[in-house]
Protein backbone atom coordinates (compact mmCIF):
# COMPACT_ATOMS: atom_id res chain seq x y z
CA UNK A 1 0.00 0.00 0.00
CA UNK A 2 1.12 3.43 -0.92
CA UNK A 3 2.36 6.00 1.66
CA UNK A 4 -0.33 8.97 1.44
CA UNK A 5 1.70 11.21 3.74
CA UNK A 6 -1.16 11.09 6.26
CA UNK A 7 -3.90 12.15 4.28
CA UNK A 8 -6.04 9.45 4.68
CA UNK A 9 -6.27 9.30 7.95
CA UNK A 10 -7.04 13.13 8.00
CA UNK A 11 -9.73 12.17 5.73
CA UNK A 12 -11.12 9.66 8.44
CA UNK A 13 -11.17 12.32 11.53
CA UNK A 14 -12.47 15.27 9.73
CA UNK A 15 -15.38 12.52 8.28
CA UNK A 16 -15.85 11.22 11.87
CA UNK A 17 -15.78 15.05 13.40
CA UNK A 18 -19.58 15.78 12.63
CA UNK A 19 -21.00 12.86 14.07
CA UNK A 20 -19.22 13.02 16.82
CA UNK A 21 -19.62 16.57 17.27
CA UNK A 22 -23.59 16.12 17.09
CA UNK A 23 -23.41 13.32 20.17
CA UNK A 24 -21.15 14.65 21.98
CA UNK A 25 -23.09 18.27 21.98
CA UNK A 26 -26.80 16.86 22.70
CA UNK A 27 -26.18 16.97 26.48
CA UNK A 28 -24.66 20.21 26.70
CA UNK A 29 -27.59 21.59 24.45
CA UNK A 30 -30.16 19.95 26.93
CA UNK A 31 -28.28 21.33 30.16
CA UNK A 32 -28.08 24.85 28.84
CA UNK A 33 -31.69 24.99 27.98
CA UNK A 34 -32.73 23.31 31.47
CA UNK A 35 -30.47 25.88 33.00
CA UNK A 36 -32.58 28.77 31.00
CA UNK A 37 -35.57 27.31 31.36
CA UNK A 38 -35.05 27.21 35.66
CA UNK A 39 -34.18 30.82 35.31
CA UNK A 40 -37.34 31.96 33.64
CA UNK A 41 -39.83 29.44 36.18
CA UNK A 42 -37.80 31.71 38.84
CA UNK A 43 -38.90 35.08 37.52
CA UNK A 44 -42.34 34.06 36.18
CA UNK A 45 -44.89 35.75 38.06
CA UNK A 46 -46.46 33.44 40.44
CA UNK A 47 -50.31 34.45 40.51
CA UNK A 48 -51.08 30.96 39.43
CA UNK A 49 -48.29 29.36 38.90
CA UNK A 50 -49.70 27.75 35.36
CA UNK A 51 -47.26 30.03 33.59
CA UNK A 52 -44.36 28.17 35.35
CA UNK A 53 -45.89 25.31 34.74
CA UNK A 54 -45.82 25.58 31.07
CA UNK A 55 -42.29 26.27 30.44
CA UNK A 56 -40.89 23.17 28.84
CA UNK A 57 -37.59 21.98 27.19
CA UNK A 58 -37.25 20.03 24.30
CA UNK A 59 -34.33 17.99 23.25
CA UNK A 60 -33.10 18.12 19.76
CA UNK A 61 -35.08 15.84 17.00
CA UNK A 62 -38.22 16.39 19.38
CA UNK A 63 -41.58 18.04 18.49
CA UNK A 64 -42.30 21.30 21.15
CA UNK A 65 -45.64 20.78 22.68
CA UNK A 66 -48.76 22.43 20.65
CA UNK A 67 -49.56 25.70 21.34
CA UNK A 68 -45.86 26.94 23.27
CA UNK A 69 -44.72 30.36 21.95
CA UNK A 70 -42.55 30.93 20.20
CA UNK A 71 -44.60 29.30 16.92
CA UNK A 72 -46.23 26.39 18.16
CA UNK A 73 -45.76 22.69 17.46
CA UNK A 74 -42.49 22.60 15.44
CA UNK A 75 -39.49 19.63 15.06
CA UNK A 76 -36.27 20.98 16.98
CA UNK A 77 -33.44 20.72 14.57
CA UNK A 78 -30.73 17.81 15.23
CA UNK A 79 -28.35 20.63 16.92
CA UNK A 80 -30.59 22.55 18.65
CA UNK A 81 -32.78 22.34 21.68
CA UNK A 82 -35.69 24.74 22.03
CA UNK A 83 -37.09 26.38 25.34
CA UNK A 84 -41.03 27.16 25.09
CA UNK A 85 -43.68 28.37 27.13
CA UNK A 86 -47.47 27.86 26.97
CA UNK A 87 -49.69 24.91 26.23
CA UNK A 88 -53.42 24.23 25.35
CA UNK A 89 -54.34 26.06 28.76
CA UNK A 90 -51.99 28.48 29.08
CA UNK A 91 -52.10 30.56 25.55
CA UNK A 92 -51.04 34.02 27.27
CA UNK A 93 -47.49 33.92 27.91
CA UNK A 94 -46.59 36.94 25.31
CA UNK A 95 -49.12 39.00 26.70
CA UNK A 96 -47.71 38.61 30.45
CA UNK A 97 -44.11 39.29 28.16
CA UNK A 98 -44.67 42.22 26.50
CA UNK A 99 -47.99 43.43 28.87
CA UNK A 100 -51.03 45.05 27.08
CA UNK A 101 -52.96 47.98 26.91
CA UNK A 102 -54.66 47.48 30.73
CA UNK A 103 -51.52 45.22 32.22
CA UNK A 104 -47.59 46.15 32.50
CA UNK A 105 -45.24 44.11 30.80
CA UNK A 106 -43.80 41.47 33.32
CA UNK A 107 -40.63 39.69 31.61
CA UNK A 108 -39.62 36.51 31.94
CA UNK A 109 -38.74 34.75 28.79
CA UNK A 110 -36.12 37.36 27.21
CA UNK A 111 -34.36 38.44 30.45
CA UNK A 112 -33.64 34.51 31.22
CA UNK A 113 -32.66 34.39 28.02
CA UNK A 114 -30.13 37.24 27.63
CA UNK A 115 -28.74 36.03 30.90
CA UNK A 116 -27.85 32.55 29.99
CA UNK A 117 -26.93 33.43 26.37
CA UNK A 118 -23.10 33.86 26.98
CA UNK A 119 -22.79 30.82 29.07
CA UNK A 120 -24.68 28.19 27.06
CA UNK A 121 -22.81 29.58 23.98
CA UNK A 122 -19.79 29.14 25.72
CA UNK A 123 -20.58 25.76 27.25
CA UNK A 124 -21.81 24.29 23.46
CA UNK A 125 -18.69 25.31 22.14
CA UNK A 126 -16.47 23.93 24.22
CA UNK A 127 -18.27 20.72 24.20
CA UNK A 128 -17.49 20.56 20.26
CA UNK A 129 -14.01 21.06 20.95
CA UNK A 130 -13.93 18.02 23.27
CA UNK A 131 -15.47 16.00 21.02
CA UNK A 132 -13.18 17.27 17.74
CA UNK A 133 -10.30 16.44 20.27
CA UNK A 134 -11.24 13.26 21.51
CA UNK A 135 -12.34 12.23 17.89
CA UNK A 136 -8.56 12.64 16.89
CA UNK A 137 -7.28 10.49 19.68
Amino acid sequence: MADDGGLGKFQRRMQAIPKAAREAVRPALVKQAEQMAATMRAITPKDTGDLAGSIAVTGPGEATPAYSQPGGSMMVGENQAAVTVGNSDVRYAHLVEYGTTKNEAKPFFWPAVRLHRAKAAAAIKRAVAKAVRETGR
